[in-house]
């Protein structure tokens, strides 16, 4: 497989940040909990979807039919029976209800790792009612809009989600041809395969109208088996783990169109890490400076541009977000607040989790308290 200088580049500069450590909150999953009911509690109360402002029921009560009463000729008259298939909403049904098809979007999403354990069935199923939302978009010109402003939680993704990163966007952009596009694909994949042993937290975009924050948190376990330092046998590791969060910026211009954001990709850096001694250093500004590497290689290799991809939105709502990169791959977000201040990981312990398991020891065992 051969790739340019720029690529290369690009693929030590990404490893550099891939396997340093990183972040996940004790509660990672609580703000996407809330949204899902949210977004369905919310779509009773004061969302307007119709023409006419008003929802449709998107089940219909067959109030107790079943398939064997129908006659048996049935079939004769070229009646096809019922699909046991998922059905949804024609997006040229003006009738169509988005509360229905956002709440089975939410479902797949939920049961399936916001995608990243999605089967081809699922992820067709999830593009089919993201089409649905799309063809209904509410806002013009939405790279534009003050609803775009925010805090925004990953909630669902048909690739990696770490490439709803703009550094990973960026990359993606380095590639000119349609075959080092599906040699970067096939870096992704093999970066997530070699992460696996790790467990991703919040993923979340946070916007202002001239700069995106990309904020991707990974825990990953540190200790080898206890039965590696200790006279008894036990199944697991020490329960401690290495914790950090990968945050990446850049730069938004909205293009003439208002529909997308172009990005000038800025810095990488490592927030919140739990390792003593590494913490300090990286809070004393260590970071990669993408920019400034993709100016050098500007002025020092011929043909290369640094790079500046393109971020559509298709979809954008007061809590609702759908995001796709070039080659259509998409992102659907839920707003957490209109908050654009990047996370304060300033108050995570550097201790590599010991003391929050000393303090669940004594909560559970010992009891002990002065």
């Amino acid at each position: 497989m051969k790739f340019s200088n720029s690529m290369m580049t690009l693929f030590l500069a990404t490893s550099a940040v891939a396997f340093s450590p990183a972040s996940l909150p004790h509660r990672r999953h609580s703000n996407y909990k809330s949204f899902v009911l949210a977004s369905t509690e919310n779509a009773g109360d004061d969302a307007t979807f119709d023409n006419d402002g008003s929802m449709q029921d998107d089940m219909i009560d067959n109030e107790g039919e079943s398939q064997d009463d129908a006659p048996s000729d049935v079939e004769d008259l070229g009646m096809e029976s019922k699909s046991t298939k998922m059905e949804f909403p024609s997006a040229a049904n003006s009738e169509s209800s988005v509360e229905g098809t956002l709440t089975t979007l939410l479902q797949i999403a939920a049961s399936t790792g916001r995608g990243e354990f999605a089967t081809q069935e699922q992820k067709e199923q999830a593009e089919s009612l993201i089409s649905i939302l799309e063809a209904q978009n509410p806002t013009e010109e939405p790279a534009k809009s003050p609803l775009a402003v925010g805090r925004w939680e990953l909630l669902y993704a048909s690739t990696q989600l770490f490439r709803s990163s703009p550094f990973f966007m960026a990359g993606r952009a380095v590639c000119s041809t349609p075959e080092q596009a599906k040699q970067y694909d096939w870096f992704c994949d093999m970066h997530r395969k070699a992460l696996a042993i790790s467990s991703i937290g919040q993923v979340r975009q946070i916007i202002s109208p001239t700069r995106m924050t990309s904020e991707f948190e990974v825990q990953v376990g540190a200790v080898p088996f206890l039965s590696d330092f200790t006279p008894f046998r036990y199944s697991g590791g020490w329960p401690v783990t290495i914790e950090g969060a990968i945050v990446s910026s850049a730069d938004i211009t909205p293009n003439v169109y208002g529909d997308a954001w172009e990005l000038y990709m800025d810095t990488v850096e490592i927030k919140g890490s739990n390792i003593p001694g590494l913490r300090q250093v990286l809070d004393q500004g260590l970071k990669l400076s993408s920019r400034q590497l993709g100016d050098f290689l500007e002025n020092n290799v011929d043909g290369y541009t640094n790079p500046r991809p393109v971020f559509k939105t298709t979809y954008l709502s007061d809590n609702l977000r759908i995001s796709r990169e070039q080659d259509g791959k998409v992102f659907v977000y839920g707003k957490l607040s209109y908050d654009s201040t990047p996370s304060d990981y300033s108050n995570v312990e550097s201790d590599l989790g010991v003391l929050k398991l000393l303090e669940g020891f004594n909560d559970a065992v010992t009891k002990f308290y002065i």
